[in-house]
């Protein structure tokens, strides 16, 4: 392993022993591949799933496995062709027996931060499905809750916007406005400190650098 390599497996491995305090269970996987692997495995024949949007589940492989896999109920909101069955999609979520998601944010000592905009991602991430899985790159970790705010506002959000065609500030200027107008995609910050129910909540941290 290059001195980076073992930099990212180091600091893995000290938030997966804070995520263990917080009653959540974390993964290091040094490659995508691992990734995926991983994934699939937690990932039971017969049963129910869906995912938030997220560009690292694209990177890692595992949306495409998903969708791929015929031994899985998958709701999948992009084949949605109404707003009504957008919406039931969003809340046949929450009935899934797991949930795929990425985080903003991750802090050393464990604390995931999420910011959302219709807040579906992080309402699952909250309460509704039996299993979460986290997919991060380690790009995405900070010391604190505020630098992880920080890198929401900074790093991920704008480009975030530009991907998503939204006329917001930091989309047209690169700089975080606190913006409140309608294409705004910073509704609601949820910090995850700790899991209600144990080990519900499973963290793949990846030595790579994934989403924004």
């Amino acid at each position: 392993m290059n001195p980076k390599q073992i930099f990212y497996k180091t600091q893995a491995e000290t938030i997966i022993q804070h995520l263990e305090k917080r009653r959540m269970k974390g993964y290091y996987c040094p490659t995508c591949a691992d990734a995926l692997k991983t994934a699939m495995s937690l990932t039971a024949s017969g049963s129910t799933v869906s995912f938030g949007g997220s560009m690292t589940l694209m990177e890692t492989g595992i949306l495409d496995a998903l969708k791929n896999r015929t031994d899985l109920h998958l709701i999948d909101r992009s084949l949605a062709r109404t707003p009504e069955e957008i919406k039931q999609a969003y809340r046949d979520s929450f009935h899934t027996d797991t949930y795929f998601l990425s985080t903003n944010a991750i802090t050393m000592d464990g604390q995931l931060v999420n910011v959302d905009g219709n807040g579906n991602r992080v309402a699952a991430l909250i309460y509704g499905p039996d299993q979460v899985i986290v997919v991060t790159g380690m790009n995405k970790v900070v010391s604190t809750v505020e630098d992880a705010v920080r890198r929401i506002k900074t790093i991920a959000s704008p480009p975030n916007c530009i991907r998503l065609n939204r006329k917001t500030p930091c989309a047209a200027t690169g700089m975080c406005a606190d913006c409140l107008g309608d294409d705004c995609i910073c509704s609601q910050t949820v910090i995850t400190r700790r899991s209600g129910i144990a080990g519900r909540i499973k963290v793949l941290l990846v030595g790579e650098t994934l989403g924004y």
